[in-house]
């Protein structure tokens, strides 16, 4: 069996997900978020892709309805015991089968679901209701599970910390390749290759890899180019280690800066440093945004920043390693010891189409914010 985790471990957070269940009223949840399902029992899939349900009752039992191309991976990557197969055909309508498994384990009363998830469309969530209603009376949960995971434990934070190295080792590779006349390939093909020789993973999303103009873009976009003798290139890239992210964000100049670099780039260290001072136990996530706020809009760069500047990292899947929660303006999430930030300063100037962007990983320890990746935070400019 491939769960990453002691058995301690992985009992101790079904222990808190009863609690919270109970706390909330529940009698059963519904999860359809994959980081919900691996962080409970293991299980590690992209076949959320289609309808799939992990059932946790009140004393946490759990039960997981999947496709038959999803069987053994539950089986060999999960401490599922009871695994359910719908099966595909014309006309098939897993939440039917989901109807059928709840009834076999007597699930009554408030089910919780988590709504907000890749895992559940529009179109399965529709479904589901009429297959449930009013047998059930379902709940949105969406916010339960994420609440529990944004506190690593001690076995969480050595894969985190492990992420973190991956991610500096991808830094260091890209910074060797960037140089007049690279091509953008090359970099993001070494940045790859450090972190899966590294024994890393695949991230949650794409890299982020733009040069030129395309500097000033905060997304992955199909296509490349190679660097002009006077380019600037932006990364954002996370080292990943069984799913866990830390993330690093950095503009790099090849050539001659233009002038407004290297204002731009103290700028988002000021605010970085600003944000990293607010990354403590007894702050919350609008805090962090508040300072980022304020010391680019006291020099002047408001129209230039972002309306969000950082969010939780952790165990993700695709679409994103975006976790909950985010920073922006009158978040209230409390900040608290063993949480996992990332911070990213950027500036994008499109009437000169200058970019700068810094940003990195943190872990809240009780006397504050401490980094654990992208300990250089100067300026990288290479020369040719």
């Amino acid at each position: 069996m491939a769960v990453h985790f002691s058995k301690q471990e992985m009992s101790a957070r079904r222990e808190r997900l009863v609690a919270a269940m109970a706390a909330e009223g529940l009698d059963g949840l519904l999860l359809f978020a994959q980081e919900s399902m691996y962080w409970l029992t293991g299980y590690d899939s992209f076949g959320f892709c289609f309808f799939q349900c992990l059932y946790v009752s009140i004393d946490g039992r759990t039960a997981l309805l999947t496709r038959s191309a999803d069987l053994r991976q539950a089986e060999r990557t999960s401490n599922i015991r009871d695994i359910r197969i719908w099966k595909d055909g014309l006309g098939a309508d897993p939440t039917q089968d989901l109807r059928t498994l709840l009834d076999d384990l007597a699930a009554r009363g408030r089910l919780g679901v988590e709504y907000d998830s890749y895992g559940l469309t529009h179109y399965n969530g529709r479904r589901l209701e009429a297959a449930l209603n009013p047998n059930v009376e379902l709940i949105d949960a969406s916010g339960l599970v994420p609440r529990l995971r944004a506190a690593k434990s001690p076995e969480e934070l050595v894969f985190v910390r492990e992420a973190a190295r991956l991610s500096d080792l991808a830094d260091r590779v890209a910074i060797q390749e960037t140089r007049a006349g690279a091509d953008e390939g090359t970099i993001l093909a070494a940045m790859h290759s450090a972190i899966f020789a590294g024994g890393g993973d695949y991230p949650g999303n794409e890299f982020i890899i733009g040069s030129g103009g395309d500097a000033l873009l905060c997304r992955y976009k199909a296509g490349r180019r190679k660097l002009d003798a006077n380019d600037q290139i932006t990364l954002e890239f996370a080292g990943v280690y069984r799913h866990y992210h830390a993330a690093i964000m950095r503009t790099h100049i090849v050539g001659a800066p233009r002038p407004l670099h290297p204002r731009y780039h103290a700028a988002a260290r000021q605010a970085l440093l600003a944000c990293e001072s607010e990354i403590r136990p007894g702050r919350t996530a609008g805090d962090v945004f508040a300072a980022h706020a304020r010391v680019f809009d006291e020099l002047g760069l408001s129209r230039h920043r972002l309306n969000a500047c950082g969010y939780s990292l952790g165990a993700k899947f695709t679409p994103s390693w975006m976790d909950r929660p985010m920073f922006y303006e009158g978040a209230d999430f409390a900040i608290d010891a063993g949480q996992l930030y990332f911070a990213h300063m950027i500036l994008m100037d499109s009437e000169t189409e200058t970019a700068m962007c810094l940003g990195r990983t943190y872990l809240v320890e009780a006397s504050g914010a401490k980094p654990l990746n992208g300990a250089d935070l100067d300026l990288v400019v290479k020369s040719g």
